[in-house]
C-alpha cells in the first residue's frame, strides 16, 4: 500500500468515533426513535411499488408491538422470525425491541430438525413465518415452548404481481395458507393507534439470538446485545460512507447477521431508504437496484457472480451506487476486475462473524484492497473504529507483522457469549476475546489478510456448513458405510460441499441417489454438489 493510502486510511479510521460506539445508554430503540424524530416523514421502506415512511413504520411497530403484549409476549421473551427479506422483518424487529423482546432469526429454508434445534435450544414463545411455511413449521416445532405462529404474505405491502419475486425454489413445498394463530397485518390493523406498554430496555438486553456453528460443533446461539447492534451498525455506516437520504438494497438474507444487521438496522437508524426485494433472485434485485437508486449495498461474491451471469445487466443498473460492499465469503481477486470492469463499481471487501455482530473489518471506500503476494488472498481490509485485532501465535502471544497467527478480536461489537453454553463460550471467547478460528496475516499498514482456517467448518456462498452434520444425513441412507464430508474451492459459491463415501458389503447406491438423499434432509447451501462412491475411506 502506497504512504498516500496508509495515510487516508487513518484518516477514515478516526479513532475519536470509539467513544460514541460504547456509548451504554444506547438502544436500539432510543436510536430508531431519534431518527422518527428527525425525519418522521421521509421514507424508510421501499418494497417494489410501495413506501413506507419512518412514521408509518413506527406506528406499524407499535400497533404489532401491543399486539404481542396482548397475546402475553414480555420483556426477555424471544421470537422467532422465519421470513424472507420483506418489510415485515423489519416492522417485527422493531416490535420486539419495542416491548424488550429479542429475535431469534430463523433461516427461512430451514424445516424439521434443523428448525427445531434453535426454536426449542432458545425457548422461542412463538414465530411470525410466511402464511405458506405456517404448516411445516407447526409441524416441525410441535412439542416447543412456541405457541403460535403468526402468518404474513410477501405479496402484502404492495401491488405489483412478480412471479419471478415470489416463485418457490422447491425447497419446501409450499401447502395452503395457515393463519389460525393470526395474520401479523390484520393485528397492526386491529391494534392500530395502539401503543406498546413502556418497558425498560437496556443496551446489555438481548436483541437477536443468530445461530451460527461458529468455529466448533452445533448450532449455538449467539447473544447480540442492543449495544453490539447499535455499534456495528453506527460504525460500519460511519466507515462505509452510507448517509442520510442513502437508498440501502437488502441483499444479504435477514436471517444472516450481515443481513440483520449492517443491510436492515444500518438502514433503518440511519435515516436512510431500506429496499426490499424479498428472496434473492439477481433479475428481480438488478430491476430494484435501477428503480430505487440504489446507492449501498452488501451482499456475497455469490450474490454478485449471479448478476454478472444476466445477459441483460450492465452499468446501467449501477448507476446511482457509492458503494458495494461483499462479505461472507473470500472473493478472488479476479471476480472483482471482473466486475468493476463490466459495471464500473469495485466491489470492497468486509469480514464478520455472527459473534462480532457482523463486520468489524473492511475496505475503506475509494481504497483498493491490497494482495498478499505470497498467498495471492486479496485483503479482507482494515479492523474498523472500536474493534480490537490481533494476529497470535500458538502461545497466545502477537506474532509480529507479516506473520500468520489465529486472528483474535474484541470490542463493544462481540458479543457477550453463546446462548446457555457456558462451556462453548469459555473455549471460544476466553478473558471477553473472541478467537475466531481463521488464519490470518496483518502487515505493518493494518491490512488484514485471512489465508485459511484452523477449524474444518465449510464455507458455501457466505453460509457456514459443518461436515459433521452433511455426514450425519448421509450416514441414514441404509447403504451407507463410511461418510467424509470437505469443501473444496469453488468459483460460483467460494466453496462446495463434497462428500466420500464406502458402502456396506453387498449393498449398492448411485451417486445421484445419495445427492437426493442428502437434499432431503438439509438445507438448499448445505447439500453435496457431488458425491463419490469410493471401495474405503482413507485412515
Amino acid at each position: 500500500m502506497s504512504e498516500l493510502d496508509s495515510r487516508r486510511w487513518r484518516e477514515l479510521y478516526r479513532p475519536g468515533l470509539d467513544e460514541s460506539l460504547v456509548d451504554r445508554r444506547t438502544t436500539l430503540v432510543d436510536a430508531w426513535r431519534a431518527r422518527v424524530d428527525h425525519g418522521a416523514d421521509r421514507t424508510a421502506i421501499a418494497y417494489f411499488d410501495a413506501t413506507l415512511s419512518a412514521r408509518e413504520v413506527d406506528q406499524m411497530s407499535d400497533a404489532l408491538g401491543a399486539a404481542l403484549q396482548d397475546r402475553g409476549v414480555g420483556a426477555g421473551d424471544r421470537v422467532g422470525i422465519h421470513l424472507q427479506n420483506i418489510p415485515q422483518y423489519a416492522i417485527a424487529l422493531l416490535a420486539l425491541w419495542k416491548i424488550g423482546a429479542a429475535a431469534v432469526v430463523l433461516n427461512p429454508m430451514y424445516f424439521g430438525r434443523e428448525l427445531r434445534l434453535p426454536v426449542e435450544d432458545s425457548g422461542a414463545v412463538g414465530i411470525i413465518a410466511t402464511d405458506r411455511d405456517a404448516p411445516a413449521i407447526r409441524e416441525s416445532v410441535e412439542g416447543t415452548d412456541a405457541r403460535w405462529i403468526l402468518s404474513t404474505s410477501e405479496r402484502d405491502l404492495q401491488t405489483r404481481d412478480d412471479p419471478r419475486a415470489f416463485a418457490t425454489d422447491g425447497s419446501a413445498t409450499p401447502a395452503p395458507v395457515d393463519a389460525a394463530d393470526g395474520d401479523l397485518l390484520a393485528l397492526v390493523r386491529e391494534f392500530s393507534g395502539r401503543t406498546p406498554v413502556p418497558v425498560t430496555v437496556s443496551p446489555d438486553d438481548l436483541a437477536l439470538l443468530t445461530y451460527t456453528s461458529g468455529t466448533t460443533g452445533p448450532p449455538k446461539g449467539a447473544m447480540n446485545s442492543h449495544a453490539n447492534v447499535v455499534a456495528v451498525s453506527r460504525s460500519f455506516a460511519d466507515f462505509a460512507g452510507v448517509a442520510a437520504g442513502d437508498v440501502v438494497l437488502a441483499i444479504a438474507p435477514l436471517f444472516h447477521i450481515t443481513g440483520a444487521v449492517i443491510n436492515a438496522t444500518l438502514a433503518l437508524l440511519g435515516d436512510t431508504t431500506l429496499v426490499f426485494a424479498g428472496r434473492f433472485r439477481p433479475e428481480v434485485v438488478l430491476d430494484a437496484s435501477r428503480e430505487h437508486g440504489v446507492t449501498y449495498t452488501i451482499g456475497s461474491i455469490t450474490a454478485y457472480n449471479a448478476l454478472m451471469r444476466l445477459d441483460q445487466a450492465g452499468p446501467e443498473h449501477f448507476a446511482s451506487v457509492k458503494t458495494l460492499y461483499s462479505g461472507g465469503a473470500p472473493i478472488p481477486p479476479s471476480t472483482v476486475d471482473r466486475f468493476e470492469e463490466r459495471f464500473g463499481h469495485y466491489i470492497h471487501n468486509g469480514y464478520g462473524m455472527t459473534e462480532t455482530t457482523s463486520g468489524v473489518i473492511a475496505v475503506p471506500p475509494g481504497l483498493r484492497a491490497p494482495v498478499d503476494e505470497s498467498s495471492g488472498t486479496l485483503s479482507i481490509g482494515v479492523p474498523l473504529p472500536g474493534i480490537d485485532a490481533s494476529v497470535v501465535g500458538v502461545d497466545g502471544r502477537e506474532v509480529p507483522a507479516g506473520q500468520q497467527g489465529e486472528l483474535v478480536l474484541s470490542g463493544p461489537q462481540v458479543v457477550s457469549g453463546y446462548w446457555r453454553n457456558d462451556e462453548a463460550t469459555a473455549s471460544t471467547m476466553p478473558g471477553g476475546r473472541l478467537h475466531t478460528g481463521d488464519v490470518a496475516v496483518m502487515d505493518e499498514a493494518g491490512w488484514v489478510y485471512l489465508v485459511d482456517r484452523l477449524k474444518d467448518q465449510i464455507n458455501a456462498s457466505g453460509y457456514k456448513v459443518w461436515p459433521r452434520e452433511v455426514e450425519d444425513a448421509l450416514y441414514e441412507h441404509d447403504a451407507v458405510f463410511e461418510a467424509a464430508v470437505v469443501g473444496l474451492p469453488d468459483e460460483y459459491r467460494g466453496e462446495k460441499v463434497v462428500a466420500f463415501v464406502s458402502l456396506k458389503a453387498g449393498r449398492t447406491a448411485p451417486e445421484d441417489e445419495l445427492i437426493s438423499f442428502a437434499a432431503t434432509r438439509l438445507a438448499a447451501y448445505k447439500r453435496p454438489t457431488e458425491v463419490h462412491v469410493i471401495g474405503e475411506l482413507p485412515k
